[in-house]
Order: C-alpha cells, then structure tokens, then sequence
C-alpha cells in the first residue's frame, strides 16, 4: 500500500500544478495568442527534459512521439483554449471531468485493465461533485465549444491510455520529453501560420512562461506518465480530479474568491472520488469483503444440521 501511495502522490502533482496554470496563465500572460502560449510552454518544456535525459529517440517512436504530442499537448491544449473562449466554466468543466469515466473504457480495451468497482464509483462520485462546484444556469451553449472540449477530453484520454501502452518499457523522462517536443513543434508551425510572429516576452511576464514551462508541464507530465507506468489507468485518471479542485481553491486563497456550501460539499465529494479509486483503498475494501465472506462461511461450517451446533 506504501508504493502505491507513493505513486498516487506523484502523480497528484500533475493535476495540481494544471489547476494553478488558470490563475497563472489569466493573471500574468496574453491571452490573445493561445497557439503561441501552448508552444512557449510546450517546446521548452521538452527541450529542458532532452537536455536531462538525453536520449533521442529510436525506431518507431519517431513516429509515435508525433502521435502522442498532437494527442496530449498540440491539439489538446488548442482545444481546451478554445473550449474555454466558447463555453461557460462549468459546462468546459463538467465535460473535461468525464475524463477518468473515458480513460477507464479506453484502458479497458486497449489495455485489458477492467475498471474495479470502486474506481467506477469514484468517478460517479468524483463527476457529481465537479458538476457540484461549478454548478450554474446555463441558459444556452455554443456548439462548436461543446464539440471542443468533448473532442479534448477524448483526445487526452485515448493519449494518455496509448502513452501507458506504447511507453510499457521506455524512460518515462524520456517519453514524456519526445512528446513535448513533438508537440511544440506542431504548435510553433501552427502558431507562426495563424498568429503570426512571437508575442514579445517581457521581464514582468517571463517567471510566468517559466512557471508553466517548467513546472505546469515538464514536471506535470513527467510526473503524471510516472504515475501512468505504475498505476492503473483509472487510478490516474480519477487523480486528474484534482485539476479544477486546485483551480477552485487557488481562486479562493489568492484571488479571494469566496465558496458556497454547495461547493465545498462538492469539493469533498471530488476528493471523495479520488480517494475511492486508488489501488490501497480498493485492496482494503476486497480485503474486508473477503473477510465477510470467510466469517459467513465459518459460520455455515459452525451449523451442522437443524438442531445440531459445534
């Protein structure tokens, strides 16, 4: 249960370090160039991890490392942008939470991890609360942002599982680092084609490209495909719940922003949900399962007959 702690934990540092880019990326950097944020976080985030690890790569993962790139920071961070431009927080929210429900069907059939049913009940219950924290009227809703971030999630979550898939025997630094560049390089092409020439980088605003560089995405994805290559996919996938929990209370504690009762109930169910997918909790509730089942069939073995007892 130690190990698998130990992973959890590592792994938490990925969707904590996502949540505080909202307040990072709204606060101190333009945002009216998304294409050229996203490269400026995902290119030299990469380069920094070659420069660590140091390893090329090799054979197929040419190939795959452009695969995987566009899935899990090139597209993906185009369309969780323009989601976020389209939609209201809560509805971008609610769909990006079905992200552990979408990588649990997807390991199920790309890798064999049949979801346990506790790692199902945590994301009913991890999903209930997201859609809890950022509950809101939503009178009406743009179609192409809907399809957006349905398409993000998606994406994430195939990328994520095939990352776990493909990256069984290679350096999780070095994975995490191929992608990243590969990535980058889709977005600088996309950028220099839609957005024109690079955003200038100032004194005031170069801790914040370095902040997200570097932490919200080399440290984030290195951790969170550390996770990946020790935990079960649902597992990973429900710790991810910790995105928007971050976020919501980063608001709170720095901007101000205050909370409901509604939604700190909807916090504790978020973490709730978290904690009923992870590995220690679900071998404890086999294990107290297990045990009701031994004591009943002590006791039938006890009873010998109508009237007869040990």
């Amino acid at each position: 249960m130690e190990a698998t702690s130990r992973w959890a934990a590592v792994t938490a540092v990925a969707p904590i370090a996502w949540g505080s880019t909202y307040y990072v990326t709204h606060h101190f950097l333009p945002a009216d160039q998304p294409l050229w944020g996203s490269a400026l976080r995902a290119l030299p985030a990469g380069l920094l991890l070659l420069a660590v690890r140091r390893e090329p790569p090799r054979g197929d993962w040419w190939w795959r490392s452009l695969v995987l790139g566009t899935l899990n920071m090139g597209a993906f961070f185009a369309l969780v942008y323009l989601s976020a431009q389209l939609l209201p927080t809560s509805l971008a929210a609610t769909v990006m939470a079905l992200s552990p429900a979408a990588m649990m069907a997807l390991a199920w059939v790309a890798l064999a991890e049949r979801p346990h049913v506790l790692s199902v009940a945590g994301a009913v219950v991890g999903i209930g609360g997201v859609v809890l924290v950022f509950a809101a009227g939503i009178d009406s809703f743009d179609p192409l942002g809907l399809a957006a971030a349905g398409a993000a999630m998606l994406m994430s979550a195939f990328g994520h599982v095939l990352t776990k898939k493909w990256g069984a025997t290679a350096n999780v630094l070095s994975v995490t680092s191929w992608q990243l560049v590969a990535g980058g390089l889709v977005l600088l092409v996309a950028a220099l084609a839609v957005e024109g020439p690079l955003p200038p980088v100032t004194f005031s605003n170069a801790p914040a490209f370095a902040y997200v560089a570097v932490v919200a995405t080399a440290v984030a994805f290195a951790a969170w495909f550390t996770g990946l290559r020790h935990l079960d996919a649902g597992a990973v996938g429900l710790i991810g719940l910790l995105n928007p929990v971050t976020g919501v209370l980063l608001g709170m504690v720095v901007a101000g922003e205050p909370l409901t009762a509604h939604q700190f109930a909807g916090l504790a169910l978020v973490l709730t949900g978290v904690l009923l997918g992870q590995p220690g909790v679900r071998r404890l509730f086999t294990h107290v399962k297990a045990g009701g089942v031994s004591l009943t069939r002590d006791r039938a073995a006890a009873y010998k007959g109508p009237d007869q007892r040990v």
